[in-house]
This record gives C-alpha cells, sequence and structure tokens, in this order.
C-alpha cells in the first residue's frame, strides 16, 4: 500500500508543481518580463527547466518524507548492500552447518548399524565363550588330576636333582681342566696368527710376482700364437667315487696324451712337459674322488701360449650324464627352398640351430669352434644335393645316430622329406 501511497502523492505534486509553472510561464510570457537581462522567450524557457526540477526534487523530496524505504534507497544503499553480503555469509555457514549435520547424522545411522551387527556378533562370540568356558572348566578339572600327578612326578625329579648336584661337581672339576686346556689353545692360537700373518706377507709377494710374470706374458703374446686360451689338449672321463692315487694315475695318463697332441703342434719339435696348476689338480682330485657320477675332466690352455714359452694349463671338470639314446630326436623345422643356391645356406641354418639345441640339453662344446655335431662328408654332400634338387617346402630332422654322453661327440643322422 505505501507504494501506491507515493505513487499519488508524486502524481499531485508533479501535477500541482506543473500547473503552477504553466500558469507562471504564461503569466510571465505574457507581461513579457525579463530575467538577468535575458529575453523574454529564454526567460520563459528558464522558468519551464526550473519547474521541471523543482517537480523532480519536490517529488523526491515528498517520497524520502513520507517513506523510510525510499531514504533508504537513496542514502542508505551501501549498508543495505553489506546488510545483504553479511546475511548472505551468514546464510552459507548456517547451511553448511546443514549439510555437515545430515553427514554426522548419516554417519550416526551407518555406525548405529555396525553397532547393532558388532552386538549380534559379541551375542555369538558371547554364546561361543560359554561354551568354550565349560569345555576350559572340563580341562582345569583334568588339569588338577595331573597337576597330582606331577607333584608326585617333581618328588621324584627333585631326587634325581639331588644325584644330578653331586655329578655336576665333577663336571665342575672337568670344567677346570678344560679351561686350563683352553688357556693353551689361546697361546697356541695366537703362534698360528702370526704364522698367518707371515703366509699372506708371502702371499702379497707372490702376487706381486704373478703380476710380473703376467705383463712379461703380455709382451710376449705379440709373438707367434700356437695355442689359443681355452683349447683342448685332452679330454677324458674318469670314473669317480675312487681313491685319490687311482684318479691321479688316470689324470697322468691324459696329461700324457696332452702332451702327445702338443708335440704333434710342434710337428715333433717339443721336449718339454705341461704344467699343471697343484693346487687346482688336487682340488680336481678331491671333486673327482667325491663324485658318485664319472666326471669329464679336460685340459686346455690357460691362455694364449707363444712357440717357446712352457704349456700353461688348466683343468676343467663336468657331470658326464647321458644326454641322447640311439635314434632319439634333436631338432627338427621346416624350409622354403626358393633356388637350388638356398641350399648350402639351409643346411647350415639347420646345422646351427641343431647344434644349439644339443648345447642346451648337455652336450659339451669345442671352446674354439663352439660345435658339437659330428657328420660324415660324404653324407653332408648327399644331404646339399637332396636339398638343391627339390624346390618348395621341406623338412629336416636330426637324429642322434649312437648313444652320447656330455662328452660327445654327437654324430648325426639327418633325413629330409618334401611337404
Amino acid at each position: 500500500m505505501e507504494g501506491i501511497y507515493l505513487i499519488i502523492v508524486m502524481v499531485i505534486t508533479g501535477g500541482a508543481i506543473a500547473f503552477i509553472g504553466d500558469k507562471l510561464g504564461t503569466k510571465i510570457g505574457k507581461k513579457r518580463l525579463s530575467i538577468f537581462g535575458l529575453r523574454p522567450r529564454h526567460t520563459s524557457m528558464i522558468i519551464t527547466v526550473l519547474t521541471g526540477a523543482l517537480i523532480t526534487g519536490l517529488s523526491i523530496g515528498s517520497m524520502a518524507i513520507i517513506s523510510e524505504n525510499v531514504r533508504t534507497a537513496l542514502f542508505g544503499m551501501e549498508e543495505l548492500n553489506a546488510a545483504m553480503a553479511e546475511t548472505q555469509k551468514s546464510l552459507g555457514a548456517v547451511v553448511k552447518e546443514l549439510m555437515d549435520t545430515q553427514e554426522e547424522f548419516k554417519q550416526a545411522e551407518t555406525d548405529l548399524a555396525k553397532s547393532k551387527e558388532e552386538v549380534t556378533a559379541l551375542k555369538s562370540e558371547q554364546e561361543e565363550l560359554k561354551a568354550e568356558s565349560d569345555r576350559l572348566k572340563e580341562g582345569n578339572e583334568r588339569l588338577e588330576s595331573e597337576n597330582s600327578n606331577l607333584t608326585a612326578q617333581n618328588e621324584n625329579l627333585s631326587t634325581s636333582n639331588t644325584e644330578l648336584s653331586a655329578q655336576n661337581e665333577n663336571l665342575s672339576s672337568t670344567n677346570a681342566a678344560l679351561e686350563s686346556d683352553n688357556k693353551k689353545l689361546g697361546e697356541f692360537n695366537i703362534t698360528l696368527t702370526a704364522d698367518n700373518e707371515k703366509l699372506a706377507k708371502d702371499n702379497a709377494e707372490l702376487e706381486e710376482h704373478a703380476k710380473n710374470l703376467r705383463e712379461g706374458l703380455i709382451a710376449m703374446r705379440e709373438g707367434d700364437i700356437i695355442f689359443k686360451a681355452g683349447e683342448v689338449f685332452a679330454s677324458g672321463v674318469i670314473a669317480g667315487n675312487r681313491p685319490a692315487a687311482e684318479i691321479e694315475s688316470d689324470i697322468d695318463a691324459l696329461a700324457d696324451k696332452a702332451t702327445q697332441t702338443i708335440m704333434e703342434k710342434y710337428e715333433g719339435n717339443f721336449d718339454g712337459s705341461i704344467l699343471i696348476y697343484e693346487p687346482e689338480l688336487q682340488d680336481t682330485i678331491e671333486k673327482i674322488s667325491s663324485s658318485q657320477q664319472d666326471m669329464i675332466l679336460r685340459i686346455s690352455a690357460a691362455g694364449n701360449l707363444v712357440r717357446g714359452e712352457p704349456i700353461r694349463t688348466s683343468l676343467s671338470l663336468y657331470p658326464n650324464n647321458h644326454v641322447y639314446n640311439k635314434d632319439e630326436l634333436i631338432f627338427a623345422e621346416n624350409y622354403q627352398v626358393d633356388d637350388a643356391d638356398d641350399a648350402e645356406y639351409i643346411l647350415r641354418m639347420f646345422l646351427s640351430e641343431v647344434n644349439r639345441a644339443a648345447v642346451a640339453k648337455g652336450i659339451l662344446t669345442d671352446p674354439i669352434t663352439h660345435a658339437v655335431g659330428v657328420m660324415e662328408g660324404s653324407q653332408l654332400y648327399e644331404l646339399l644335393d637332396e636339398i638343391s634338387n627339390v624346390l618348395g617346402s621341406i623338412r629336416l630332422v636330426a637324429y642322434s645316430r649312437d648313444e652320447t654322453n656330455a662328452i660327445g661327440p654327437l654324430r648325426l643322422n639327418i633325413e629330409l622329406s618334401s611337404k
């Protein structure tokens, strides 16, 4: 209603001032009055403008006098906006608290449901505990009965303890004697420590000597290398689980065989002997002697050997396991022959795969050539001819010709079939 009153007052006030202004302007126009020395027409215009301004001022003033809301809108808008912003901020805090309260209420409901489940579980556990208590009660009665028996046994043990005390006195005397012996052993240990320090010093001197030897050998190896590092001079199978003397005799025979191989390389101009590192020899004898199976022993070059220098060797041991039966499949693969010239490449690739398969199963390779298979030359050429005469898809299959152990050699039979 206050708004309607304001509109009515503004209409009445504006109309009255307009009427008065019109009459005043008409009157001034008829009398051709002049203010400030202006022409009557200009004076009439100024009166009209002042009348309009007066209408606006009186309208606003009337509304401000009549309505507190208008006064607030005109003079307190900034305070009103600040109050509204504060109210909105307070409202946001209240809304957040309300949401937090709702979350807490939901959490409380969840906790209540969980508590109910826990109460149900506790009731079940209580029943189980009651049953367990009954069982424990029965067990306690049995324990009381057993306790009586243990009491009787304890009395017997007390008697035994008295006897043990007497034995303990005897052991104390023995312990005193052992302490005396231990003191003597400590003095002996001091002597051994001194000897060990001397051995360590001697070992350092030997290492320095070995270093000098290696440096000298490096210089020598720039000459004519007659044997490559790892080249096998001789290999053989030595039966295990035998006396050390018998094994050493077999190793000596194998060393003689290695010497014969070296003489053939030197074309008979070798009058020396091979050098086997003594600790390595004794370790090898011990391993073969304690082995429950036959062992493969290889005597090979310990490094690149120049003509004229001592023949230093190293020993390698391998179990002589059974690897292939006679006619056992080793490897098979399909190939595509597009041209007769492909035969040699295909056969070489197939033999490489056969070699890899045999090594993976346990056949020992030659350290220099890394080959394990042995194939007759005639069979090799026949196979090349067969592959050359067959165009298209073929299948190559390799079999073991004989029973073969790890020492080898692996003798091959290769079959070809077209598809």
